[in-house]
């Protein structure tokens, strides 16, 4: 087994190697010892993915049948009622719109109120700076994850959410630290025998009260609802909508919101785009600022 480089980016180092996800152990423990500590420190279901992407493979092997099962499925809306085009205002957190205050600003409340929709939009696959710090690092690579795999909808704290796909809950989780997801539910979901999961973040304190690990989830139960600032991480109420068709090692009821842009093909595969859920109007992303 060659060893791999010691360089930088350990994940373009894995993507030209040519080896096969099972050959990861052994990649490891033929490379130097700098690189093997890297990469220990790393979720090795997407040092996985990344090795699959390499061999020019689908970096998830069933997501495309998730995609293909989402854009078929007969799918409840998420609010009621659900957002259409007069309701909807596309809130850009790439810089592009200097007036808007940052989501975990506690002027982004007012200031949202005063442009008078009723549900705004953080995009999918938006390169947001606001990650471009250490907790978005890894030891695999200098990049920072800045590209959001999921899609924010915004509206009043206490606005309800409702399943839109049958499910198991799997994880009903409190991820405490500051700007994190606060109250979490990770759900199961079956596409015609292929396993995918969806992620709601920034919930209430009435998730506990609402679902339980373990629990079947029908199209249309009240499953949870928007928290507030105290709660939902330190941010403006909303819910950050994600879909994941790998868990990748991550057991704990979290799941990376944001990728790195270097490996966005892997990423797309790992977490596909959330408007196969909650399907907004036609359009709605190339209206810009609503």
């Amino acid at each position: 087994m060659r060893p791999l480089p010691d360089q930088p980016d350990l994940y373009a180092a894995l993507r030209a190697s040519g080896a096969s996800p099972e050959d990861l152990p052994a990649l490891l423990a033929a490379s130097p010892a700098a690189v093997r500590g890297r990469l220990t420190k790393v979720d090795q279901g997407l040092l996985r993915a990344v090795l699959r992407a390499g061999q020019g493979g689908p970096a998830v092997p069933g997501a495309q049948a998730v995609r293909d099962w989402l854009s078929r499925a007969d799918i409840s809306p998420l609010f009621q009622p659900a957002p259409d085009s007069g309701t909807l205002h596309v809130l850009c957190a790439d810089g592009t719109d200097p007036g808007m205050p940052a989501y975990s600003d506690r002027a982004f409340e007012d200031w949202f109120a005063a442009i008078g929709a009723r549900y705004g939009l953080g995009p999918y696959g938006e390169h947001r700076s606001v990650y471009a710090t250490a907790q978005f690092a890894d030891a695999a690579s200098p990049e920072r994850r800045t590209v959001h795999l999921g899609i924010d909808v915004f509206a009043p704290a206490g606005t309800p959410l409702f399943a839109p796909l049958p499910g198991v809950v799997r994880h009903v989780t409190y991820n405490a630290d500051p700007l994190d997801y606060g109250h979490t539910l990770i759900m199961e979901h079956d596409a015609g025998g292929v396993p995918f999961y969806t992620l709601y973040g920034h919930l209430a304190g009435t998730l506990p009260g609402l679902v339980a690990p373990g629990a079947r989830v029908v199209p249309g139960q009240h499953m949870a609802d928007l928290g507030d600032w105290s709660e939902n991480g330190g941010w403006a109420p909303h819910v950050h909508v994600q879909i994941m068709t790998d868990l990748l090692e991550q057991s704990g009821g979290n799941f990376f919101g944001v990728g790195h842009a270097s490996l966005w093909d892997v990423w797309q595969a790992i977490c596909p785009d959330p408007d196969l859920i909650l399907r907004l109007p036609a359009g709605t992303f190339d209206r810009q600022g609503g």
